[in-house]
């Protein structure tokens, strides 16, 4: 991909299973990542396992101040963040009207309240320098829903209808916003999910019954279609959504 050498990349949730591949392939392109996450254990073994090396940048995306002082202190110690990756998810699997309301706080803190505070953080300065790519990930979940995961599609798709509005309001100033939306992926959170389920391996056969190429996406297919959004080959490319699910949503 043209134009990722050296540009400062702060990916949110980078010590997760998507947020991994995604900084590993940054990382390839050349860009200087910096792996946001609340927990520093994963943050810091994903930043050691990049080779060149990485910055770990521990904070709670879900505290407005706790961000902006991470940006701040990011700033100051990489350089100004060229492209922002909007990845951290958090998801509880459950009907509706069974689940408890205290978890719907927390799926909505870090899915859609984290990402507010990320592009508040983030965006202002990136106005300022009249440059920047944003790459919000959502879900596949966002655009046609999922049964057992209500809270989580809403998040998700008021992320795809932030990314579209910023979209509009931020063209003029040399910003790209655009989602990426996955399918069912193998990564630790969706084992979570699963584990919600009375019956975890029949869901998880079900699902991937469902796609069409036959088999679960990888972090590293998430982060293929994470590096040209971001990237130059991309500068004309804004507000859009792309689902990379092996066709199990066929969106148009």
């Amino acid at each position: 991909m043209r134009g990722l050498t050296n540009k400062v990349v702060l990916v949110t949730g980078g010590g997760g299973g998507i947020g991994r591949g995604i900084c590993a392939r940054l990382a390839e392109e050349g860009a200087r990542v910096v792996v946001c996450d609340n927990d520093e254990a994963a943050a810091r073994a994903v930043a050691s396992e990049i080779v060149g090396g990485a910055t770990a940048s521990v904070f709670d995306i879900t505290d407005l101040a706790a961000s902006e002082n991470a940006i701040d202190a990011i700033e100051r110690e990489v350089g100004p963040a060229d492209i922002l990756i909007n990845n951290a998810a958090f998801d509880v699997y459950g009907k509706f009207v069974d689940l408890d309301p205290r978890l719907w706080d927390r799926v909505v803190a870090v899915n859609l309240i984290g990402a507010l505070n990320m592009h508040k953080a983030v965006l202002t300065r990136m106005a300022a320098r009249g440059k920047g790519r944003v790459v919000n990930v959502a879900s596949e979940a966002a655009r046609v829903g999922s049964y057992g995961e209500a809270v989580y599609s809403a998040c998700k798709a008021g992320l795809i209808g932030l990314t579209k509005t910023l979209a509009s309001e931020h063209a003029r100033q040399g910003i790209t916003l655009n989602v990426v939306c996955p399918g069912p992926t193998e990564t630790p959170m969706l084992s979570s999910v699963l584990q919600g389920h009375k019956d975890p391996m029949k869901l998880k056969e079900a699902f991937r019954k469902a796609i069409p190429m036959g088999r679960f996406g990888l972090p590293q297919d998430i982060a293929a279609a994470v590096a040209f959004l971001a990237s130059e080959d991309a500068g004309f490319v804004t507000g859009q959504v792309l689902s990379v699910s092996g066709g199990l949503t066929m969106v148009g």
